[in-house]
């Protein structure tokens, strides 16, 4: 099993040891959020063969200075056969939800960088992507012909689903899928062959989880749900959705154990 998009470099220390001593995954994606959660991410990447790095910026938060884009996109020149991904980037729909005056022009040119780098790579590139704002990232993944794109903890509706499915766009699914009837919903809808599962840790969440730290052995709850709504053996789900994450993101699970620490 793969956690396919974590923060954890937005744990603490002492939790992320916790997570390391009791992983029962065999990888994690570990997605960065600005410079400095870049230089987080990549240390940890080289201090744990399970940790595969990926470079961006996250859009819910006020826009940086240009400086901070561009050493973004140093290091992405630097560490491109490194890495494993152009991520967390995309639209702030949450901040925009709470400010609808925001100017969103700024957040697209930034976003829209970030696909032509990771065009210029090859890389697959990590989407912060929900509802209306989805169709505006899809536009400007079809412009610069940018196919391997992975949309997390998707939402949106039925019309952009099938549209990202046609693209064969990648989503993954985050433990509230045990709860929340819309990610059922979009399980159900989702070909197998596109998911990936996650956690978004160290986001909490609900349920059987309230009150606990968000932790990457979650995701076996996730597969198992994601059996019971398909109607497939856990198994073969198990498998499929590993192969679908370590072939998206060209891994293998001891990739990172030789790589050098500077950044």
């Amino acid at each position: 099993m793969i956690d396919a998009h974590i923060h954890l470099d937005w744990y603490q220390a002492k939790e992320q040891q916790e997570i390391l001593h009791s992983l029962e995954v065999d990888g994690m994606i570990a997605v960065s959020s600005n410079l400095d959660s870049c230089k987080k991410v990549w240390q940890l990447s080289k201090e744990q063969s399970v940790v595969y790095p990926t470079f961006g910026w996250h859009p819910e938060q006020p826009i940086p200075n240009l400086e901070e884009i561009e050493q973004i996109e140093s290091l992405i020149h630097r560490h491109h056969e490194e890495i494993v991904g152009i991520g967390e980037v995309g639209l702030p729909y949450y901040t925009k939800a709470q400010n609808q005056k925001l100017e969103l022009q700024p957040y697209l040119e930034i976003v829209e960088r970030f696909i032509k780098i990771a065009k210029q790579y090859e890389l697959p590139i990590v989407l912060h992507a929900v509802y209306d704002d989805a169709d505006i990232v899809c536009d400007l993944l079809e412009k610069y012909q940018l196919d391997k794109a992975h949309f997390h903890w998707f939402k949106g509706s039925q019309a952009t689903i099938k549209r990202m499915i046609a693209q064969k766009y990648m989503i993954s699914i985050t433990p509230d899928c045990l709860y929340e009837e819309e990610i059922q919903v979009l399980i159900n809808a989702y070909p197998l062959e596109l998911m990936m599962v996650e956690t978004d840790g160290p986001w909490p969440f609900e349920g059987i989880y309230q009150g606990k730290m968000t932790h990457p052995n979650m995701i076996d709850d996730v597969i198992k749900q994601i059996a019971r709504i398909k109607d497939l053996p856990m198994k073969q789900v198990k498998e499929k959705v590993f192969e679908n994450t370590t072939q998206f993101y060209k891994i293998s699970i001891k990739d990172n154990t030789d790589k050098s620490s500077q950044v």
